[in-house]
Order: C-alpha cells, then sequence, then structure tokens
C-alpha cells in the first residue's frame, strides 16, 4: 500500500480535495496522511478541523511515498520543510499535485521553471497583495487542469477534473474503465 501525502495549514480549501482522497483512500487502496508544518490543528477554509499525522521533517523519513496532494488556501509565505519535501519527490519523480492556489508552493520551490501548469491565481490577484508572484508565468496554460509529467495542476473550480486526473495518474481504476466513467457521470449530472 502506497502514501499519498496532503499539505494542509491554515484555511486550506479542503472540498477541493475530498473527492480525490475519498477515491484514493477507497478505491485506490492507498494510505492518506495530512502533513503540516507542526502536529498543530490547523482549521480549513469551511471550518473544519484537521490534525496533521505528521510534520513535513517526518514525511521526509517516511518510506512508501507515492506523491505529494497541496489543496488550495491564501497565498503565504512557504517555510523550506516544504520546499525541500517538495524537491524530493520531484527527484524522485513522485506525484507532485496542486489546485487553485496551491501551485504557489510547487512554483516557490522551482518545480514549473520548465513545466506547463495552471492555477487560479492570476496576475491581478498577487499585484492586489503586493507580493512577489510565485508563478513563472510564461509556463502557465489556461487550462481546467494540466498534467506534465508526474505533475498536475488544476483552478480550483475544477477539483472533480482534478481529481479523475488523478484517478488516472495513480491507476485507480485500471481496468475498470467502464466504473470510473460511471462515477464521473454520477457526480456531473447531479
Amino acid at each position: 500500500m502506497g502514501r499519498i501525502l496532503c499539505f494542509i495549514s491554515e484555511d486550506f480549501a479542503d472540498f477541493e480535495i475530498t473527492l480525490a482522497f475519498h477515491k484514493i483512500k477507497n478505491a485506490g487502496k492507498k494510505e492518506v496522511l495530512c502533513v503540516g508544518y507542526d502536529h498543530q490543528p490547523v482549521i480549513s477554509e469551511s471550518g473544519l478541523t484537521y490534525k496533521p499525522n505528521a510534520t513535513l521533517a517526518e514525511a521526509m523519513e517516511l518510506q512508501d511515498v507515492e506523491g505529494l496532494i497541496i489543496p488550495g488556501g491564501p497565498i503565504r509565505k512557504q517555510r523550506q520543510e516544504l520546499t525541500e519535501l517538495i524537491r524530493k519527490l520531484d527527484r524522485e519523480e513522485k506525484l507532485l499535485a496542486a489546485i487553485c492556489n496551491g501551485p504557489q508552493y510547487l512554483g516557490r520551490a522551482g518545480i514549473l521553471a520548465h513545466r506547463k501548469y495552471t492555477t487560479s491565481c492570476s496576475v491581478d490577484r498577487i499585484r492586489q497583495l503586493d507580493v512577489e508572484d510565485p508563478f513563472p508565468r510564461e509556463r502557465y496554460v489556461e487550462q481546467r487542469v494540466v498534467r506534465d509529467g508526474h505533475v498536475i495542476t488544476a483552478k480550483g473550480r475544477a477539483f472533480v477534473d482534478f481529481s479523475f486526473e488523478l484517478f488516472d495518474y495513480l491507476q485507480l481504476y485500471e481496468g475498470r474503465r467502464e466504473e470510473r466513467d460511471q462515477l464521473f457521470r454520477d457526480i456531473m449530472n447531479r
């Protein structure tokens, strides 16, 4: 059983990743672990409280890690331990996936410098916040989801598309394409 990590921090957008993690855990039979800067609980954008299973430093030592998923949230500073984990997983060509404003962390770690990506964070929003732009804008693609090798990025409103791109990358429904397609139809046809 592989492990998929989820970076959580204050005000992260938990709704963007719940479908993905539900299926990664249940259909994919993977262990899901929340990782944070420390073990302190964080409150998500929806008001729910989450407690990290491990710190980012502890995550660096974990075995059988298949990837890291980063939900959206506010534009904020990045600590070195997150950058180190992202770079380690990139060197190992493990899944790096981020949605909405989450790609900011991949951008600051240098992962997007040579990859196509998308994000919900516009140049105008960065100007309004008066912060340094973490994104190499020349690599930006105006799409709902972008997959470039082992890196997957998405706009926040594309959380269903993002989930299904993760399912395909992780081969959760390998040999069960009809089941995957029916799930997509069920979700989209509400």
